[in-house]
């Protein structure tokens, strides 16, 4: 069971209030809106996305990688270079 099962239901609010947001940006940029207004709505997604991925960290570190640190050192191992590999890829985009 993923770590975030317990706040899923927050998590898929977010995501689709994000997705109205890309949905705003895309109607300004159609009705040609001025393009520091469509940017800074851009910024206002990458941080609202930055967020939840965050807080998807979070869970994983909670949940996942513990358990599996109490299961045996080399699961615990790899699930913390499995998370290490994520935050860097955020961290990159």
């Amino acid at each position: 069971m993923p770590g975030y099962s317990g706040t899923k239901e927050q998590y898929t609010k977010r995501l689709r209030r994000i997705e109205g947001q890309v949905r705003g940006i895309a109607r300004m940029v159609d009705e040609d809106v001025y393009c520091i207004d469509v940017l800074t709505q851009i910024s206002a997604v990458t941080k609202a996305l930055q967020a939840v991925g965050i807080g998807l960290v979070e869970d994983h570190l909670g949940h996942c990688v513990v358990d599996a640190a109490r299961s045996s050192h080399e699961e615990g191992q790899a699930k913390v270079t499995e998370a290490a590999e994520a935050i860097a890829r955020l961290v990159r985009s």
